[in-house]
Parts: C-alpha cells; structure tokens; sequence
C-alpha cells in the first residue's frame, strides 16, 4: 500500500520540534491545513493526505500505467527522426500545460500545507514560537543537487566533459549510466568516482519498457540490482521516469529520483508536490525539482537558464532541494552546454546552498527522519532554527547562523527566514 510506503513523511518527523506536541494536535492542524491543497488531495486523516499528495494517489489508481497509445509510441519512437519528435512534442505542449492538475513550473501548495499544519500546531497548543532540527546540515539553507542520465555512448563520451566543467567550479555530481543500451566505460566510472562523483543507474534499457508491467519489472530488478552492486551504487532513475513507488521496493537502493515535484512533459505526469526528499518505502525519494533539459531545450525552446535559476531562487526561499537532471546527451550542442555552464556558475555562487551529492543528500535525510529529536541536539550536524507565529498568524521560519564544517562547499554565513 502506498500509504505505508510514505507513512514515514508525517508533518511531525518533517518539522522535528525539540519540544514536541500532542499527536492529536498535529492530527487536527493537518487536517485544517489541507485546505491549501488540491481538492483531489484532501482527505479525512494525514496517512491519507500523504498518500494522496507524495503517493501521486489523487491522479487515481491507473496513474502508473501508460495509456496504449503512448506504449506505442516509444516502440516506434526509435524510428522516428529526431526532429519530427521534437515537432511533435512542440506542438502539444500547449494542451498538456492546459490539462496539467498541478501547477508548472513551481507548484507551491505542498509547501503551503506543511507552513499551514506548523502553524496552526502551535496556535492549537497554545504557543507562538517553537524550535526545530533544521531541514539542512549546519545551517545550510537549501540543497542543489546536479545529476545527469547518460542514454547512450555518444552522451558517455561527453560526460568526462561535463565532469571537468563541474569539478573546475569546486561541484560534484551523480552519472547515471543505462546498464546494457550500450557498453558501459569501467574506465570512465572509476576516473569519476575517484574524483568524488557519483555513479548511479538508469535502469537496464532504455526503451520504455522497464515498468511496463510488473512481471517485466521483477525479471529485470535482479539484473538492475546486479549493475548497481558492480559499480557500487546506490540510486537508480527510472528510464523516461516511468514509475511505479510499490514495484520499486524491489531494488536494492538507498535513494531514487524517478519522480517530480510537478511536471506535466512526462510520459507519466503529475507529480509528489513535494520540495524536499522523503521516505518512499525502503528507500529516500529525491524529487528533481527543476525541469529536465531536454524539457526545455526541445519542448519549449529556451536558450537560457533563467527558469531554472528562478525556480532555484524559489526553492532556497523556501529551504528545499534543487535537484536538476542535465543530460550529457544534450549538453553535446554548444548552445545547451553554454545554458548549463551559466546555470552551474550561478548556482555555484548562491549563499547557503549545500552542494552535495544525491546519496549524501539522502542518507543526511534519513538520518534526520529517523533519529529522535532528543538525539538530534547532539549531532554536531545538526542547527536549530526556530518557528514564530507572527501577530497575522503567518508562520515566520527563521533558520540558524551557519557554522563551518571543515568542508569546502560548507561555510559561515548569516541567518535567513522567509514569511509567508
């Protein structure tokens, strides 16, 4: 059930008070903060509501299934010229925007629901201020993370490239390589992750079929599981992110990123709502939340990374993660890898962003679900920050003064807090 899958994502565990409050206190807020949700999301208990909005269950019970007509598009797909893809995509992209449930490129309602529930937690119990673990590592107030599916061998030869423009900015991130499309450069993986970068998987093939049914599925998660223990990974994106939370069980990851924040592009749209990771099952769940290049670059036609830049600055106002998929595939053509040198230069100057890879992003995360808050204040990691009702009965979210942690990417700075 997906239910028990994100189960662990409670408005509780997400806000992690020092002194916390009655369990029926944050039952009654939630509920009174579902409101600021979409209708389709809104239900009778905060299992539920969780279900509905991270578990995607409020685009209903056939979400993770590909309509016929798609199934056979990404067979003939291969077969198509590239260019008359892209004609293709063009031209609906106006309609899939209209029919979108949730709003693009910033959907802002999650976020909203979790200020709302703080809030009226502390109005219910009777108080106005209120301290908490801190969402990031030592005051950090946003997280960006930079990965990149690799799908074929001509985007294998590129990403030694792209490694070197990221390395060169003092950045790291995470390559995903299809296991068996096309044959994998041991040589290439080792340079990387001795360089401090991540390897990941994107899936087995990339050929549309990887979760087309759960028999097909199960055949290929040993083989997956296989590629991952040989390259020592731990995080898997699912080919042309179809998706599917309860089939997914079934790998041996510590994180994934198949699924979004909000993104009606993809084969499989809608999306968790979410800004931040959060436990899906076994495994953490980190939503890219800025919109996949070729998204961009191909559907929509920008030659800029002024909407990625503006959904970043969104993102820190609001302490969450920035997580990009950036395709060396792509990034082959001047004019994208000019899009993606500005946007990495940029990000790499924000004040207080944490840059960290996605298994450190994860397991920074599990570590502060899971560990009591008791526990917590003593984790040299760990900032408090403080919560304050304001005299409206706005939630002000104020986070710490950074403290140094002896790594490069992590230094002092001053307080922020937003308002809403």
């Amino acid at each position: 059930m997906i239910a028990d899958l994100v189960a662990g994502n409670h408005p509780a565990r997400f806000w992690k008070l020092t002194e916390d409050l009655d369990p029926d206190v944050w039952h009654r807020a939630a509920l009174a903060a579902s409101a600021a949700l979409p209708e389709a999301a809104r239900a009778a208990t905060v299992a539920e509501i969780l279900a509905l909005t991270l578990g995607e269950g409020q685009f209903g019970p056939r979400h993770w299934t590909l309509p016929a007509w798609l199934r056979l598009y990404y067979r003939l797909k291969p077969r198509v010229p590239r260019p008359v893809v892209r004609r293709l995509r063009r031209a609906r992209w106006p309609a899939v925007a209209r029919a979108a449930r949730l709003s693009w490129p910033i959907e802002d309602r999650y976020r909203r629901f979790l200020w709302d529930t703080a809030g009226e937690a502390l109005r219910l119990a009777g108080r106005d201020r209120a301290r908490f673990a801190f969402l990031w590592p030592r005051g950090r107030t946003h997280a960006v993370v930079l990965t990149h599916d690799i799908e074929s061998a001509t985007g294998q030869a590129w990403a030694g490239r792209v490694a070197d423009l990221e390395e060169g900015l003092g950045l790291r991130s995470a390559f995903n390589f299809v296991a068996a499309d096309y044959a994998v450069d041991g040589g290439l993986v080792r340079d990387l992750q001795v360089r401090g970068f991540e390897i990941g998987i994107h899936g087995l093939r990339h050929d549309g079929r990887e979760l087309a049914t759960r028999a097909e599925f199960d055949r290929r998660a040993p083989l997956i599981d296989g590629r991952l223990a040989e390259l020592g990974a731990v995080g898997y994106r699912a080919p042309l992110t179809h998706r599917h939370p309860e089939w997914m069980q079934a790998l041996r990851i510590e994180h994934d990123s198949s699924f979004f924040d909000t993104d009606p592009f993809e084969p499989i749209p809608g999306g968790t709502m979410s800004l931040w990771p959060f436990l899906l099952g076994r495994f953490v769940e980190l939503p890219y939340t800025l919109a996949q290049d070729h998204t961009l670059t191909e559907v929509l036609g920008e030659r800029t990374p002024a909407l990625w830049l503006s959904k970043t600055a969104y993102l820190g106002r609001w302490f969450g993660m920035a997580l990009i998929n950036a395709h060396p595939d792509y990034l082959i053509r001047r004019d994208r890898w000019a899009m993606y040198e500005e946007f990495v230069e940029a990000v790499r100057a924000r004040d207080g962003a944490w840059h960290a890879l996605p298994r450190d992003v994860a397991r920074w995360w599990r570590r502060r679900a899971t560990t009591p808050t008791a526990d917590l204040l003593a984790d040299p990691d760990v900032a408090m920050g403080d919560l304050h009702v304001d005299g409206r009965g706005r939630l002000e979210v104020s986070a710490p003064a950074r403290r140094s942690s002896g790594h490069a990417q992590l230094t002092d700075g001053d307080p922020a807090a937003t308002v809403v």
